[in-house]
């Protein structure tokens, strides 16, 4: 059983926040939300050809999310500077 869309949103959005602040990036919630579930996609992928896939509960999602919010902030800010 998964976290459904909206656990996925809460989860996405909470990861993504605490990933901003972590990083001191200035970004709105809804930008909280995106950064959290995309890192969340992106990494769970990654890791997923790793062989590694993370429990469909909200703690490994938050740990992912926010890990992969913090890999495409830097990445933003590599490309951009």
């Amino acid at each position: 059983m998964g976290l459904g869309f909206f656990g996925s949103l809460i989860i996405g959005g909470l990861a993504g926040w605490i990933a901003s602040s972590f990083m001191k990036a200035d970004t709105g919630i809804l930008l909280n939300i995106i950064l959290g579930i995309v890192g969340a996609a992106v990494l769970n992928f990654v890791l997923g050809l790793l062989g590694i896939y993370a429990a469909e509960s909200w703690l490994p999602q938050l740990i992912v999310g926010f890990l992969g919010a913090c890999i495409l902030i830097a990445g933003y800010r590599a490309v951009k500077s």
